[in-house]
């Protein structure tokens, strides 16, 4: 035996939650949780790993945060074994430069020349954990119910060791290959880029210009090339047309220059010409024609080079019509296409730009200035040798390097790569079997892996997981361990590392099992995305723990945002059919970017960065999160301070519902175990069978919508559920229920449906807004059920109760809510307030079934419009509601009817509701004057309609409603009396009185015949206010004690005063 606790009136999120995350911490509620469902079907949610560059959440990685929450909770709920474990992506740039920043290093250089390898990789370990560990605490706090005391770490040796294993694995089925690969490389961090980390671009300002190639034996001719980075032409070796393209050869100042036909009016344009063409050929049949590289006396690479392959025209597909002149300027060093071209020419790669971004040697009298500065002094060259046909400048968007913003450079470097190419039909079979919500995050990863490339996984850093492959100084062989045992076997000294990190791994060195020479490691660390990309297998610590693997593998879910479609999706999806042959995941939802309310990204520099942390603060974490749940997942979200104000005044509904419920339910020390819904089944109203009817149906689009993992449609969902149906609608209809004194079957009937729905929000609940339904279950529940679950999130999910909806009602009821708001805007229009009694309201349809359905709800629809009957009729009956105007059309009468019009006006003027009717059924009214009979027809007056004396006529989407405004003594009695108590209930809550509480109320009437009607409804007031003593005076003198307020009412002055 129980009773329903007592919620607290207000409000205080921050108490509330501060105080659940020690219930939560103090009782062990997670761990007895992942206890109690350790032997239930397993549910493998992966966690993508953030950087811990910093320890202050963004509130877009807040909203992934809570997205993932809110399908943990609800699969716990299913009773599913959630693998709940969060990660850290420690490695990578991230890190190092923010180490970087915090030693104040400006170069790789330095890093090495200042402080040494060993303490920069310290540094980067211990910034990656102190941040991750704040990180957590931060989530944590947001009611993220993720295993915090057991976040798996990219840095760790078991999860470096399964880096390993993978590595191992591509080496033996032929995938690892070592070459040279044209890649963008970071000239400050001083390592390549992989494409898909090619996603930041800035407006750059740049040299285009058209550069004249002369061909070789030919006087005066050339070719025409067109570029934006003269600082690659020292690299050329050839020329690039399409073989299918239109060339011509032009005329020009006594020059003849070959270009695409279809770039001619464009090139020439901006030199305000029109040459003369003179012939026409296919690219195909430019193949081979050799010219002279224009600077071949000024860089000693390009006599080195040149022989019967290079400065020659080759034929490439990647050629295209859009930009340029057709003729594309070949530097196989410094461009990827570039390369892939020079590789079926057997035109070797020359690379004139190292780590720094400074030009070697190599590059001749351009050696020793940055790249980019070299482009004025190339520009200068070619003018002098009157190479430049013509220059400006261009703006463009130029890729910087993500973490640093540096500009970025192509060029040709020795890199370890996996041959993924050769995989690329098993990854778009494997893609398509995926479930990828929204369907075109589907299309977008398939168009990406349509473009696949070969992974270069080797990056020229000191932060990441070390590359773990050993060569042989005498013989070249290669041998990869994967693991630390398998270093012991080959090992030279004792392995006693410290940590598996640079620079102590490269202290490691092995026995050539081949030729019994030295192996040393390569000094490169792995991709930092190959580190996220075996979190499937790796958290779990895979192969050494292969039994638990098998048993989670595949993952069923993750989530991350639209970018990582090529960056986290696709690295797992590579790994995934690498290791294991298959897709690592079985479901995938992306969602969008949290932007400014400007919406533009947030960024520190740009002054709108909103934290997690602010917001929290401001209204608490279960409003952050009802706020960002409702937003579409997969769409971009502007941020607004307004829009988390109106979810903390939503939240503050549901809890006053609460404060209504336990109010009165704890004052009559209701108990649900004793009064359950079957045991008051007979006694439910109309508006209880609706609103369970409601909470069912709730259950079932919520289960579903969350199921599909569809999560706003869910939450959006309860929202309305919660405003509309039961705080608007329910709450309204069944409040004056609760206020019946005696155990009453009515108030009974009330009390447990409510009690039902109440409990069953918070079930649906707990995954959205995990800190309030915790606390109003231990309040509002746990007293009532001593016996229930200790925490909300140990309850199952709700099972929807398919006997209780009831479409019929609900349509009814949708009906009866429309009727009450055309009824609230008629009495608006009369300026007659809703709680003045009104004598009927009258609905006019012909649609049937709106007749059968508003018959089941009529005395909701008189009680909410407060009128004392409803009457249901067809719209033929609009004439017994209505007034007609007759306006005389005098240009028609007056000449009809002469010196008569006058008297037949006033006569239509005096029966115009009569003559109105006839002419509209007949079309014409016959009248008879001085025993003369006139004939009147519709052409000679205009009718006017207008609502009858006393009516006010609304149209709604079904008809119309008829409100009858007269007011009679015992109506406007009662609306005396509901005016009185509205005012008694105001100065109760002024005072602050417990609801429960009895006053004595004293009423100083201005006139006998007020204080009359008062006391008709003496008794009424008296319930309505919880008064143990009423008096109804004319005397002021009665009313000079307790609490006393002048009221204006009507015109009127009353003065009430309360006695507490």
């Amino acid at each position: 035996m129980g009773t329903v606790g007592k919620v607290d009136r207000q409000y205080r999120p921050h108490e509330v939650e501060e105080r659940i995350l020690k219930f939560w911490r103090e009782k062990g509620i997670y761990d007895k949780l992942r206890s109690m469902l350790k032997d239930k079907p397993k549910f493998y949610f992966l966690d993508g790993p953030p950087y811990p560059s910093s320890d202050v959440p963004h509130i877009g990685t807040a909203w992934n945060k809570i997205i993932k929450d809110l399908v943990i909770r609800f699969q716990r709920m299913r009773e599913r074994f959630v693998w709940d474990q969060p990660g850290y992506d420690t490695h990578g740039l991230p890190i190092e430069v923010a180490v970087e920043k915090k030693l104040g290093l400006r170069s790789k250089k330095e890093i090495v020349a200042k402080v040494g390898v060993e303490r920069f990789v310290k540094e980067c370990m211990s910034l990656a954990l102190k941040n991750a560990n704040l990180m957590s605490k931060r989530f944590e706090r947001l009611g993220v119910s993720m295993n915090w005391s057991n976040p798996y770490y990219t840095l760790k040796p078991e999860y470096i060791e399964s880096a390993w294993w993978l590595i191992k694995k591509v080496h033996e089925e032929g995938f690892l290959k070592k070459g040279i690969k044209v890649v963008w490389w970071c000239p400050r961090c001083e390592t390549v880029l992989a494409d898909y980390e090619v996603q930041e671009y800035r407006d750059v300002e740049d040299p285009s210009i058209f550069v004249k190639f002369p061909l070789e034996e030919e006087e005066n001719k050339y070719l025409l090339i067109w570029t934006t980075t003269p600082w690659t032409l020292p690299a050329n070796l050839a020329v690039m047309v399409h073989p299918e393209m239109e060339y011509v050869e032009v005329e020009y100042n006594g020059e003849k220059l070959i270009l695409a036909e279809v770039r001619l009016e464009h090139v020439f344009s901006k030199l305000k010409a029109k040459p003369k063409v003179i012939a026409r050929f296919k690219g195909k049949d430019l193949e081979g024609l050799r010219y002279v590289p224009p600077l071949l006396e000024e860089v000693d690479v390009q006599r080195i080079c040149r022989n019967d392959k290079t400065h020659r025209i080759v034929l490439s597909e990647f050629v295209t019509p859009y930009e340029g002149t057709g003729l594309v300027h070949s530097a196989p060093g410094h461009g990827e296409e570039d390369y892939i071209v020079a590789q079926r020419y057997g035109i070797p790669v020359v690379c004139l730009v190292d780590e720094r971004g400074i030009m070697t040697k190599d590059a001749g009298k351009y050696a020793g200035k940055h790249f980019r500065e070299a482009n004025k002094y190339v520009i200068e060259d070619l003018k002098g040798k009157n190479l430049l046909l013509y220059e400006e400048k261009v703006v463009h968007k130029y890729p910087v390097c993500w973490r640093c913003k540096t500009p970025l450079v192509l060029r040709a470097t020795e890199q370890w790569y996996i041959t993924v190419t050769k995989l690329k039909n098993e990854m778009l079979e494997e893609a398509m079997k995926v479930e990828w919500i929204p369907e075109w995050a589907k299309e977008r990863e398939v168009n990406w892996l349509k473009e696949l490339r070969d992974w270069v996984i080797s990056r020229q850093r000191y932060w990441g997981i070390p590359l773990p492959i050993w060569e042989c100084r005498k013989c070249g062989y290669t041998f990869i361990p994967e693991s630390v045992d398998d270093l012991r076997k080959y090992a030279i000294n004792e392995v006693n590392l410290k940590d598996l990190h640079k620079p102590w791994i490269d202290e490691v060195v092995l026995k050539c099992p081949k030729c019994g020479g030295e192996m040393w490691r390569v000094p490169d660390v792995l991709d930092v995305w190959f580190d996220s990309g075996i979190a499937f297998f790796a958290s779990l610590a895979y192969p050494k723990n292969r039994e638990f693997f098998e048993k989670m593998f595949p993952v069923d879910f993750i989530v991350e945002g639209h970018d990582q479609l090529r960056g986290w999706f696709f690295s797992l999806l590579r790994s995934g059919i690498l290791g294991f042959g298959k897709a690592p995941y079985k479901r995938v939802l992306v969602h969008g970017y949290m932007l400014d309310e400007k919406g533009r990204e947030m960024h520190k520099s740009l002054g709108n960065f909103v934290s997690a942390d602010e917001v929290v603060e401001k209204y608490g974490a279960d409003t952050l999160r009802f706020w960002v749940l409702q937003n579409t997942t997969w769409e971009d979200v502007r941020f607004g301070w307004r829009k988390l104000d109106l979810t903390f005044r939503d939240i503050n509904i549901l809890w006053n519902v609460f404060v209504f419920a336990s109010t009165y339910m704890n004052l009559d020390k209701f108990d649900p175990t004793k009064w359950t819904l079957d045991k008051v089944e007979k006694h439910l109203r109309i508006e209880d069978k609706w609103i369970l009817s409601k909470l069912n149906n709730l259950v079932k689009s919520v289960t579903e919508s969350f199921e599909k993992t569809l999560v706003h449609e869910g939450v959006r969902r309860i929202r309305e559920f919660i405003i509309e149906d039961l705080s608007h609608w329910y709450i309204r209809l069944v409040r004056r229920r609760v206020w019946i004194e005696a155990e009453d079957p009515d108030k009974l009937a009330a009390y447990s449906t409510l009690y039902m729905v109440l409990k069953t929000l918070l079930q649906l609940l707990a995954p959205v807004t995990p800190f309030i339904t915790e606390e109003l279950y231990q309040k509002f529940v746990k007293p009532a059920e001593p016996t229930a679950p200790e925490s909300v999130h140990m309850l199952k999910w709700p099972k929807a109760r398919e006997e209780l909806v009831n479409p019929e009602l609900e349509e009814a009821m949708n009906i009866a809510k429309k009727i009450v708001e055309v009824g609230a805007a008629a009495r608006m229009k009369a300026g007659v307030k809703i709680r003045q009694p009104l004598p009927e309201l009258v609905v006019l349809s012909d649609n049937r079934e709106l007749h059968k359905l508003l018959g089941q709800v009529v005395e909701i629809v008189k009680s909410q419009i407060n009128v004392k009957n409803v009457k249901i009729a067809e719209l033929r009956e609009i004439p017994n509601y209505i007034e007609y105007e007759i306006v005389p059309n005098y240009s028609k009468i007056g000449p009809l009817f002469k010196e008569k019009t006058k008297d037949i006006i006033k006569k239509l003027g005096e029966r115009a509701n009569e003559a109105s009717k006839e002419l509209l059924e007949k079309g014409k009214y016959e009248m008879e004057i001085e025993g003369k009979k006139y004939v009147i027809t519709l052409g000679h007056v205009e009718i006017k309609e207008k609502p009858g004396k006393h009516y006010v006529i609304q149209d709604f989407d079904g008809g119309k409603i008829v409100l009858d405004t007269r007011i009679d003594y015992e109506a406007a009695a009662e609306g005396l009396a509901r005016d009185i108590v509205r005012r008694i209930q105001y100065m109760r809550k002024e005072l602050d009185l417990p609801v429960e509480a009895f006053i004595e109320a004293i009423i100083v009437s201005p006139d006998k015949q007020s204080a009359e009607m008062l006391m008709k409804w003496k008794n009424f007031i008296t319930e309505e206010v919880r008064a143990s003593k009423l008096e109804i005076t004319l005397e002021k003198k009665e009313a000079s004690k307790g609490y006393v307020k002048e009221w204006n009412i009507g015109g009127d002055k009353y003065l009430i005063a309360i006695i507490y």
